[in-house]
């Protein structure tokens, strides 16, 4: 078998690129979303539910695409053809999203949205961990949190730059502002240039050479015993049903049947798993969910507490900082859209200081390895996140944005270069759109609870929403030292011979 050639900068560089579209419209999204919902009419407590969207389509879409995209080869390639298929829909939703009429469609386009940037951004994991080397992924993946940090940093600064050009911030009453709508006009371009410039600037290995390099490892079929499942499914499913049982007869808040019903799913899904038929799309991933290697298996927690604690901290930073700092609750005032405005500087702030540490976490993992880096640089966030808290000048709160943007990069790279080592290269498509279930998960349980949680024990503030990611990040950063001790990996420098 053959070594996998070392990429070069440029070849990494052109790689990655696509990313900054992606990161272009995610950060649109997140920092302008909850805005948009609460300007056609939202309560602050029923927030949460709507995001639903976002984590859903994530777990429905990117094993589907992983799936597929390990068995696609065209003469375009074998992850290409996805990149462009959900550059043209995320265009054409980032164009149609702040121009909603009523908040269900808005809703809605969050869905089309989300579905369409996941087609594009579940095969670029996978992309990165086909082309390189095991010593060159660390770099790749810290190449894509760059890309992503400077795409985000535009992207969250755009209304707020169009503000500061005259262009006006606020609107009629159920109107979207002209600052966001130009923003998500500029984004959907933005998007689909850097992922064209991906699609036709890199070439990817056909199938056939990528199982004879010497980093692939072989396919192991793994299918869990029936009776296992069985009685795995009918536990999940008692507990789906009796939890979904309490919320009815103790009156509690509805947002908490979806977490009861992702739980009757997933034992409905054991109990369909369990019936041993013929092998198809739904059984091989849930097959692989269960002989998941035991690596992936414990960053799976690490990545449940990382994420609860980003979702908590995008759909309730607006909220909090315009009632906080800013003063006001009301979407349709000056003060509110202020701070709004000034959310999405905070969190093009966070993105510059994520583009900055993905130059510095390399150099941290050659010093002391990827477990203590990832969680010193959780632990660091979580600093970040609880001082929003007690700053009470809203421009201090740059500074907790440091810690933030230190926390994002690590999550956005390192998780994937421990996985990458783990996993066979022939479904390395399928393991990492199965690795975003604990991604898409926690989402769905902070958008099943946060608004329970809040106007249960903190009076409907929003504020506490981001004490609580906090807390998630310092629990993150604890179930880290799970993991067995990694090398102090060197991380070569990229050469400049071509990859061919």
């Amino acid at each position: 078998m053959n070594d996998k050639p070392e990429l070069s900068f440029w070849q990494i560089w052109n790689m990655c690129f696509g990313f900054l579209g992606i990161q272009f419209g995610f950060a649109l999204q997140n920092a302008n979303v909850s805005r948009i919902f609460q300007t056609l009419g939202a309560e602050i407590d029923a927030i949460p539910i709507l995001w639903i969207a976002a984590p859903l389509t994530g777990l429905i879409v990117q094993p589907i695409v992983g799936y597929y995209s390990d068995r696609t080869w065209t003469r375009f390639g074998r992850r290409r053809p996805y990149f462009m298929v959900g550059a043209v829909f995320t265009t054409l939703a980032l164009f149609v999203m702040p121009n909603s009429p009523t908040l269900w469609v808005a809703a809605g386009m969050l869905w089309i949205m989300d579905a369409s940037i996941n087609i594009s951004m579940e095969p670029f994991r996978a992309y990165v961990a086909d082309q390189m080397p095991p010593e060159q992924r660390p770099a790749g993946y810290a190449m894509q949190s760059f890309f992503i940090g400077v795409g985000a940093i535009v992207a969250s600064f755009l209304p707020w730059i169009l503000a500061s050009f005259g262009v006006a911030n606020t609107a009629e009453p159920g109107m979207v502002p002209d600052t966001v709508k130009y923003a998500f006009y500029a984004g959907g371009v933005v998007l689909f240039i850097a992922i064209g410039w991906t699609v036709v600037s890199t070439r990817e290995y056909p199938p056939e050479k990528l199982t004879a390099f010497s980093d692939a490892r072989p396919v192991m079929p793994h299918r869990p015993d029936p009776a296992q499942a069985r009685r795995h499914g009918q536990t999940w499913l008692g507990v789906g049903i009796a939890f979904g049982v309490c919320v009815y007869f103790a009156g509690l808040d509805r947002q908490l049947y979806l977490l009861a019903s992702g739980i009757t799913v997933y034992g409905l899904a054991l109990l369909w798993l369990s019936r041993n038929g013929p092998e198809n799309l739904f059984t091989s991933i849930m097959a692989d969910l269960h002989g998941m290697p035991e690596t992936m298996r414990k960053l799976a927690l690490v990545q449940f507490f990382s994420w609860f604690a980003l979702f908590a901290m995008w759909i309730f930073t607006t909220a909090a900082v315009a009632e906080v700092h800013f003063g006001s609750s009301d979407p349709q005032s000056a003060a509110y859209n202020d701070g709004a405005n000034w959310v999405g500087v905070l969190f093009g702030a966070y993105n510059g200081f994520a583009a900055l540490a993905a130059i510095v976490i390399p150099l941290m993992v050659r010093g002391i390895g990827l477990r203590k880096t990832h969680m010193t640089n959780l632990w660091i966030g979580g600093l970040g996140l609880l001082s929003i808290l007690f700053i009470t000048n809203p421009y201090w709160l740059l500074l907790s944005m440091v810690g933030v943007g230190i926390a994002w990069a690590s999550i956005l790279s390192l998780p994937y270069a421990m996985l990458s080592d783990s996993v066979p290269t022939e479904k390395m498509g399928t393991f990492m759109g199965i690795f975003n279930f604990f991604i898409v998960i926690p989402q769905l349980v902070a958008a099943s609870v946060l608004g329970f949680m809040l106007k249960t024990l903190f009076d409907g503030q929003p504020i506490y929403a981001l004490v609580i990611g906090a807390i998630s990040l310092f629990i993150a950063g604890l179930t880290v030292l799970r993991l067995r001790p990694f090398a102090a990996q060197e991380i070569k420098p990229p050469a400049q011979a071509p990859a061919d």
